[in-house]
């Protein structure tokens, strides 16, 4: 996937943690992509709108803990 148009953006609420931020780019037709800030020319996830929407949502509700299992 071409990511040479990508407008990487993080939090407003990362602060400053000497680069350890995830970006975000969502102006991609259809998927939104997302990297780690202090590595940014290694691997990208890319994901649907619906699924990065989805993911979003979840975390907001609290559905993930901290041992990485999911929980509804």
């Amino acid at each position: 996937m071409d990511l040479s148009t990508a407008k990487w953006y993080k939090s407003k609420f990362s602060g400053d943690t000497g680069g350890h931020c995830v970006e975000v780019a969502n102006n991609l037709r259809g998927v939104v992509a997302v990297r780690d800030s202090k590595r940014p020319s290694a691997t990208v996830l890319v994901t649907t709108r619906a699924g990065w929407c989805q993911f979003v949502d979840d975390l907001k509700t609290g559905c993930f803990i901290l041992n990485r299992k999911l929980v509804y």
